[in-house]
This record gives structure tokens, C-alpha cells and sequence, in this order.
């Protein structure tokens, strides 16, 4: 009894650290799920009393009726799944595409210089407006969403990652190209491993993008997944399979961001103890 009382006064300064940051954790995540269920309280009780028109607004309980008879007819399954799919697979020809054209610009300066600008245009055009173009090049269909999905996201995880790069050590490229190394030496030895946990961070922002281009492709494009369901929803007034369809998008957003954050922190802690 007295060995129990007198274990937390012996805790290393390393243990009170690790149990104090899992306290933190644990209030914090306390915190988000109170105001979620708050906001879902509130939403039930405001519709229910009459303070909100449910029509429009529907209601927690009429979204989770929903949402199960999308599960019995398995629509819920073919229209998640077709948005997944086709986010997944515009994601990872975001980072790849990215990754590589970075790259590119970071090793051939010349090329990085006539380039620069055009990204710079690109990024900034508004994504919507090609939509109608891909449509008539593409034809409709999953090719186009891809492709709408990619184009939100490639330009400026293309900035992103070059600006990292040209920000690298330089007394450690000073130090390679010293040694007798060449530009490819500073590239696999310095600058790409010193830019994982900046690649990681734009990946986070990749998916979400991916996301949003994705749903863009289907809102003109597609006649399966959320994106049609949302569109289509709001044409024939069925409100519940509007908003059903956008809180599957933010789980499905949220999902894909814990999915990389915990990436993420894995290679935080691997590097942080190698």
C-alpha cells in the first residue's frame, strides 16, 4: 500500500512527460467529441421543437434513418465506394505526379525558372471552369473525375514541395557537394530526407483537395457516387440524401487525415528514437 502511494512520486522526468501528453490527448479528444454531441443535441432538439424547419434541415435521427436504408439497399456501399475509389486513386497520382515534376524543378534550375510562372497560373485558376472542358475532351465517366480530382490538388502540391526543397540545410548540401558530391548525392542524401515530414503535410492537404476535385468531376460527370447523390438530392428536394451524403464526405475526409497524421507521427517517433 505504502510501495503503491509512493510510485507516482518516482515516476521518471520521461514517464510524467508520456503520462501528462496521453491527459492532454485524452482532454482534447473529450473536448471535440462533447461539442459534436452539443451540436447533434441541439440540432434534434431545435428541429424537433419546431425552431427549425426539418424539411430543409433534416435532423441527426432522419439522417441515421437514412443512411441505414442506404445500407439495406446497398447504395450506400456502391456510391461510398465509387467516391473512394476514385479519391484514392487521384490522390496517389497527385503525390506521384508532384513528387516527381518537384523533383524535376529542383534538379534543373533552368527548367524550374520558365516553369515557375505557368504552376503559379494554374494553381490559381478556379478548377470549376475546366470541368466542362474535361467533360467534352474525357467524355463523363470515372477518367474525368480522376482527372478533375488530380487537377485540383497537382498544381500546388507541385509549389509546395519545390519551395520546400530550395528551403533544405545548406551547410549540408555545402558539406556534400565538399565531400566530392554531385547534385544527385544532395538529392537522395539531403534534400528528399530531410523533406519527408514536409511531404507527409502536403499529403494531408493532397487528400482533401483530391476530395474536393472529386466531388467537383461528379457534381458534372458522373451518374454514381456522393457527389451525383448530393447533385441529385437537391434536384428532386430529398434533403436527407444531401446531407446524409456530406457527413459520409467528412467521415470519409476525416478518415483519410487520421490515416496520414498517424503515418505521420509514426515516422516522427521512428526518427525521433533512431
Amino acid at each position: 500500500m505504502i510501495f503503491q502511494k509512493a510510485k507516482p512520486n518516482n515516476l521518471t522526468n520521461q514517464q510524467a512527460f508520456i503520462l501528462a501528453h496521453r491527459k492532454h490527448h485524452h482532454r482534447i479528444t473529450f473536448a471535440r467529441l462533447l461539442l459534436l454531441l452539443s451540436f447533434l443535441v441541439l440540432w434534434e432538439y431545435t428541429t424537433r421543437s419546431g425552431y427549425v424547419d426539418i424539411f430543409f434541415f433534416s435532423s441527426p435521427t432522419a439522417i441515421l434513418q437514412y443512411l441505414y436504408r442506404m445500407i439495406l439497399d446497398y447504395s450506400f456501399f456502391k456510391h461510398t465506394g465509387i467516391t473512394l475509389l476514385e479519391t484514392i486513386v487521384s490522390f496517389l497520382l497527385v503525390t506521384v505526379f508532384s513528387l516527381f515534376f518537384a523533383t524535376l524543378l529542383w534538379y534543373k534550375n533552368s527548367l524550374s525558372e520558365i516553369l515557375e510562372p505557368y504552376l503559379v497560373v494554374l494553381n490559381s485558376l478556379p478548377k470549376s471552369a475546366l470541368a466542362p472542358l474535361l467533360i467534352v475532351w474525357l467524355g463523363t465517366g470515372s477518367k474525368t473525375i480522376i482527372v478533375a480530382g488530380i487537377s485540383v490538388a497537382v498544381f500546388g502540391s507541385i509549389i509546395s514541395l519545390y519551395t520546400g526543397f530550395c528551403q533544405a540545410d545548406e551547410d549540408m548540401l555545402k558539406l556534400i557537394y565538399t565531400l566530392g558530391g554531385n547534385r544527385k548525392d544532395a538529392l537522395f542524401k539531403v534534400i528528399l530526407p530531410s523533406s519527408v515530414p514536409l511531404i507527409l503535410s502536403n499529403m494531408k492537404v493532397n487528400i482533401g483537395l483530391s476530395l474536393v476535385g472529386v466531388i467537383i468531376g461528379e457534381f458534372l460527370a458522373a451518374r454514381q457516387g456522393l457527389g451525383y447523390l448530393i447533385i441529385y438530392g437537391s434536384q428532386v428536394f430529398q434533403l436527407n440524401m444531401v446531407i446524409t451524403s456530406i457527413m459520409i464526405l467528412c467521415a470519409i475526409a476525416m478518415g483519410f487525415y487520421k490515416i496520414i497524421q498517424t503515418a505521420e507521427h509514426c515516422y516522427k517517433k521512428a526518427n525521433k528514437y533512431s
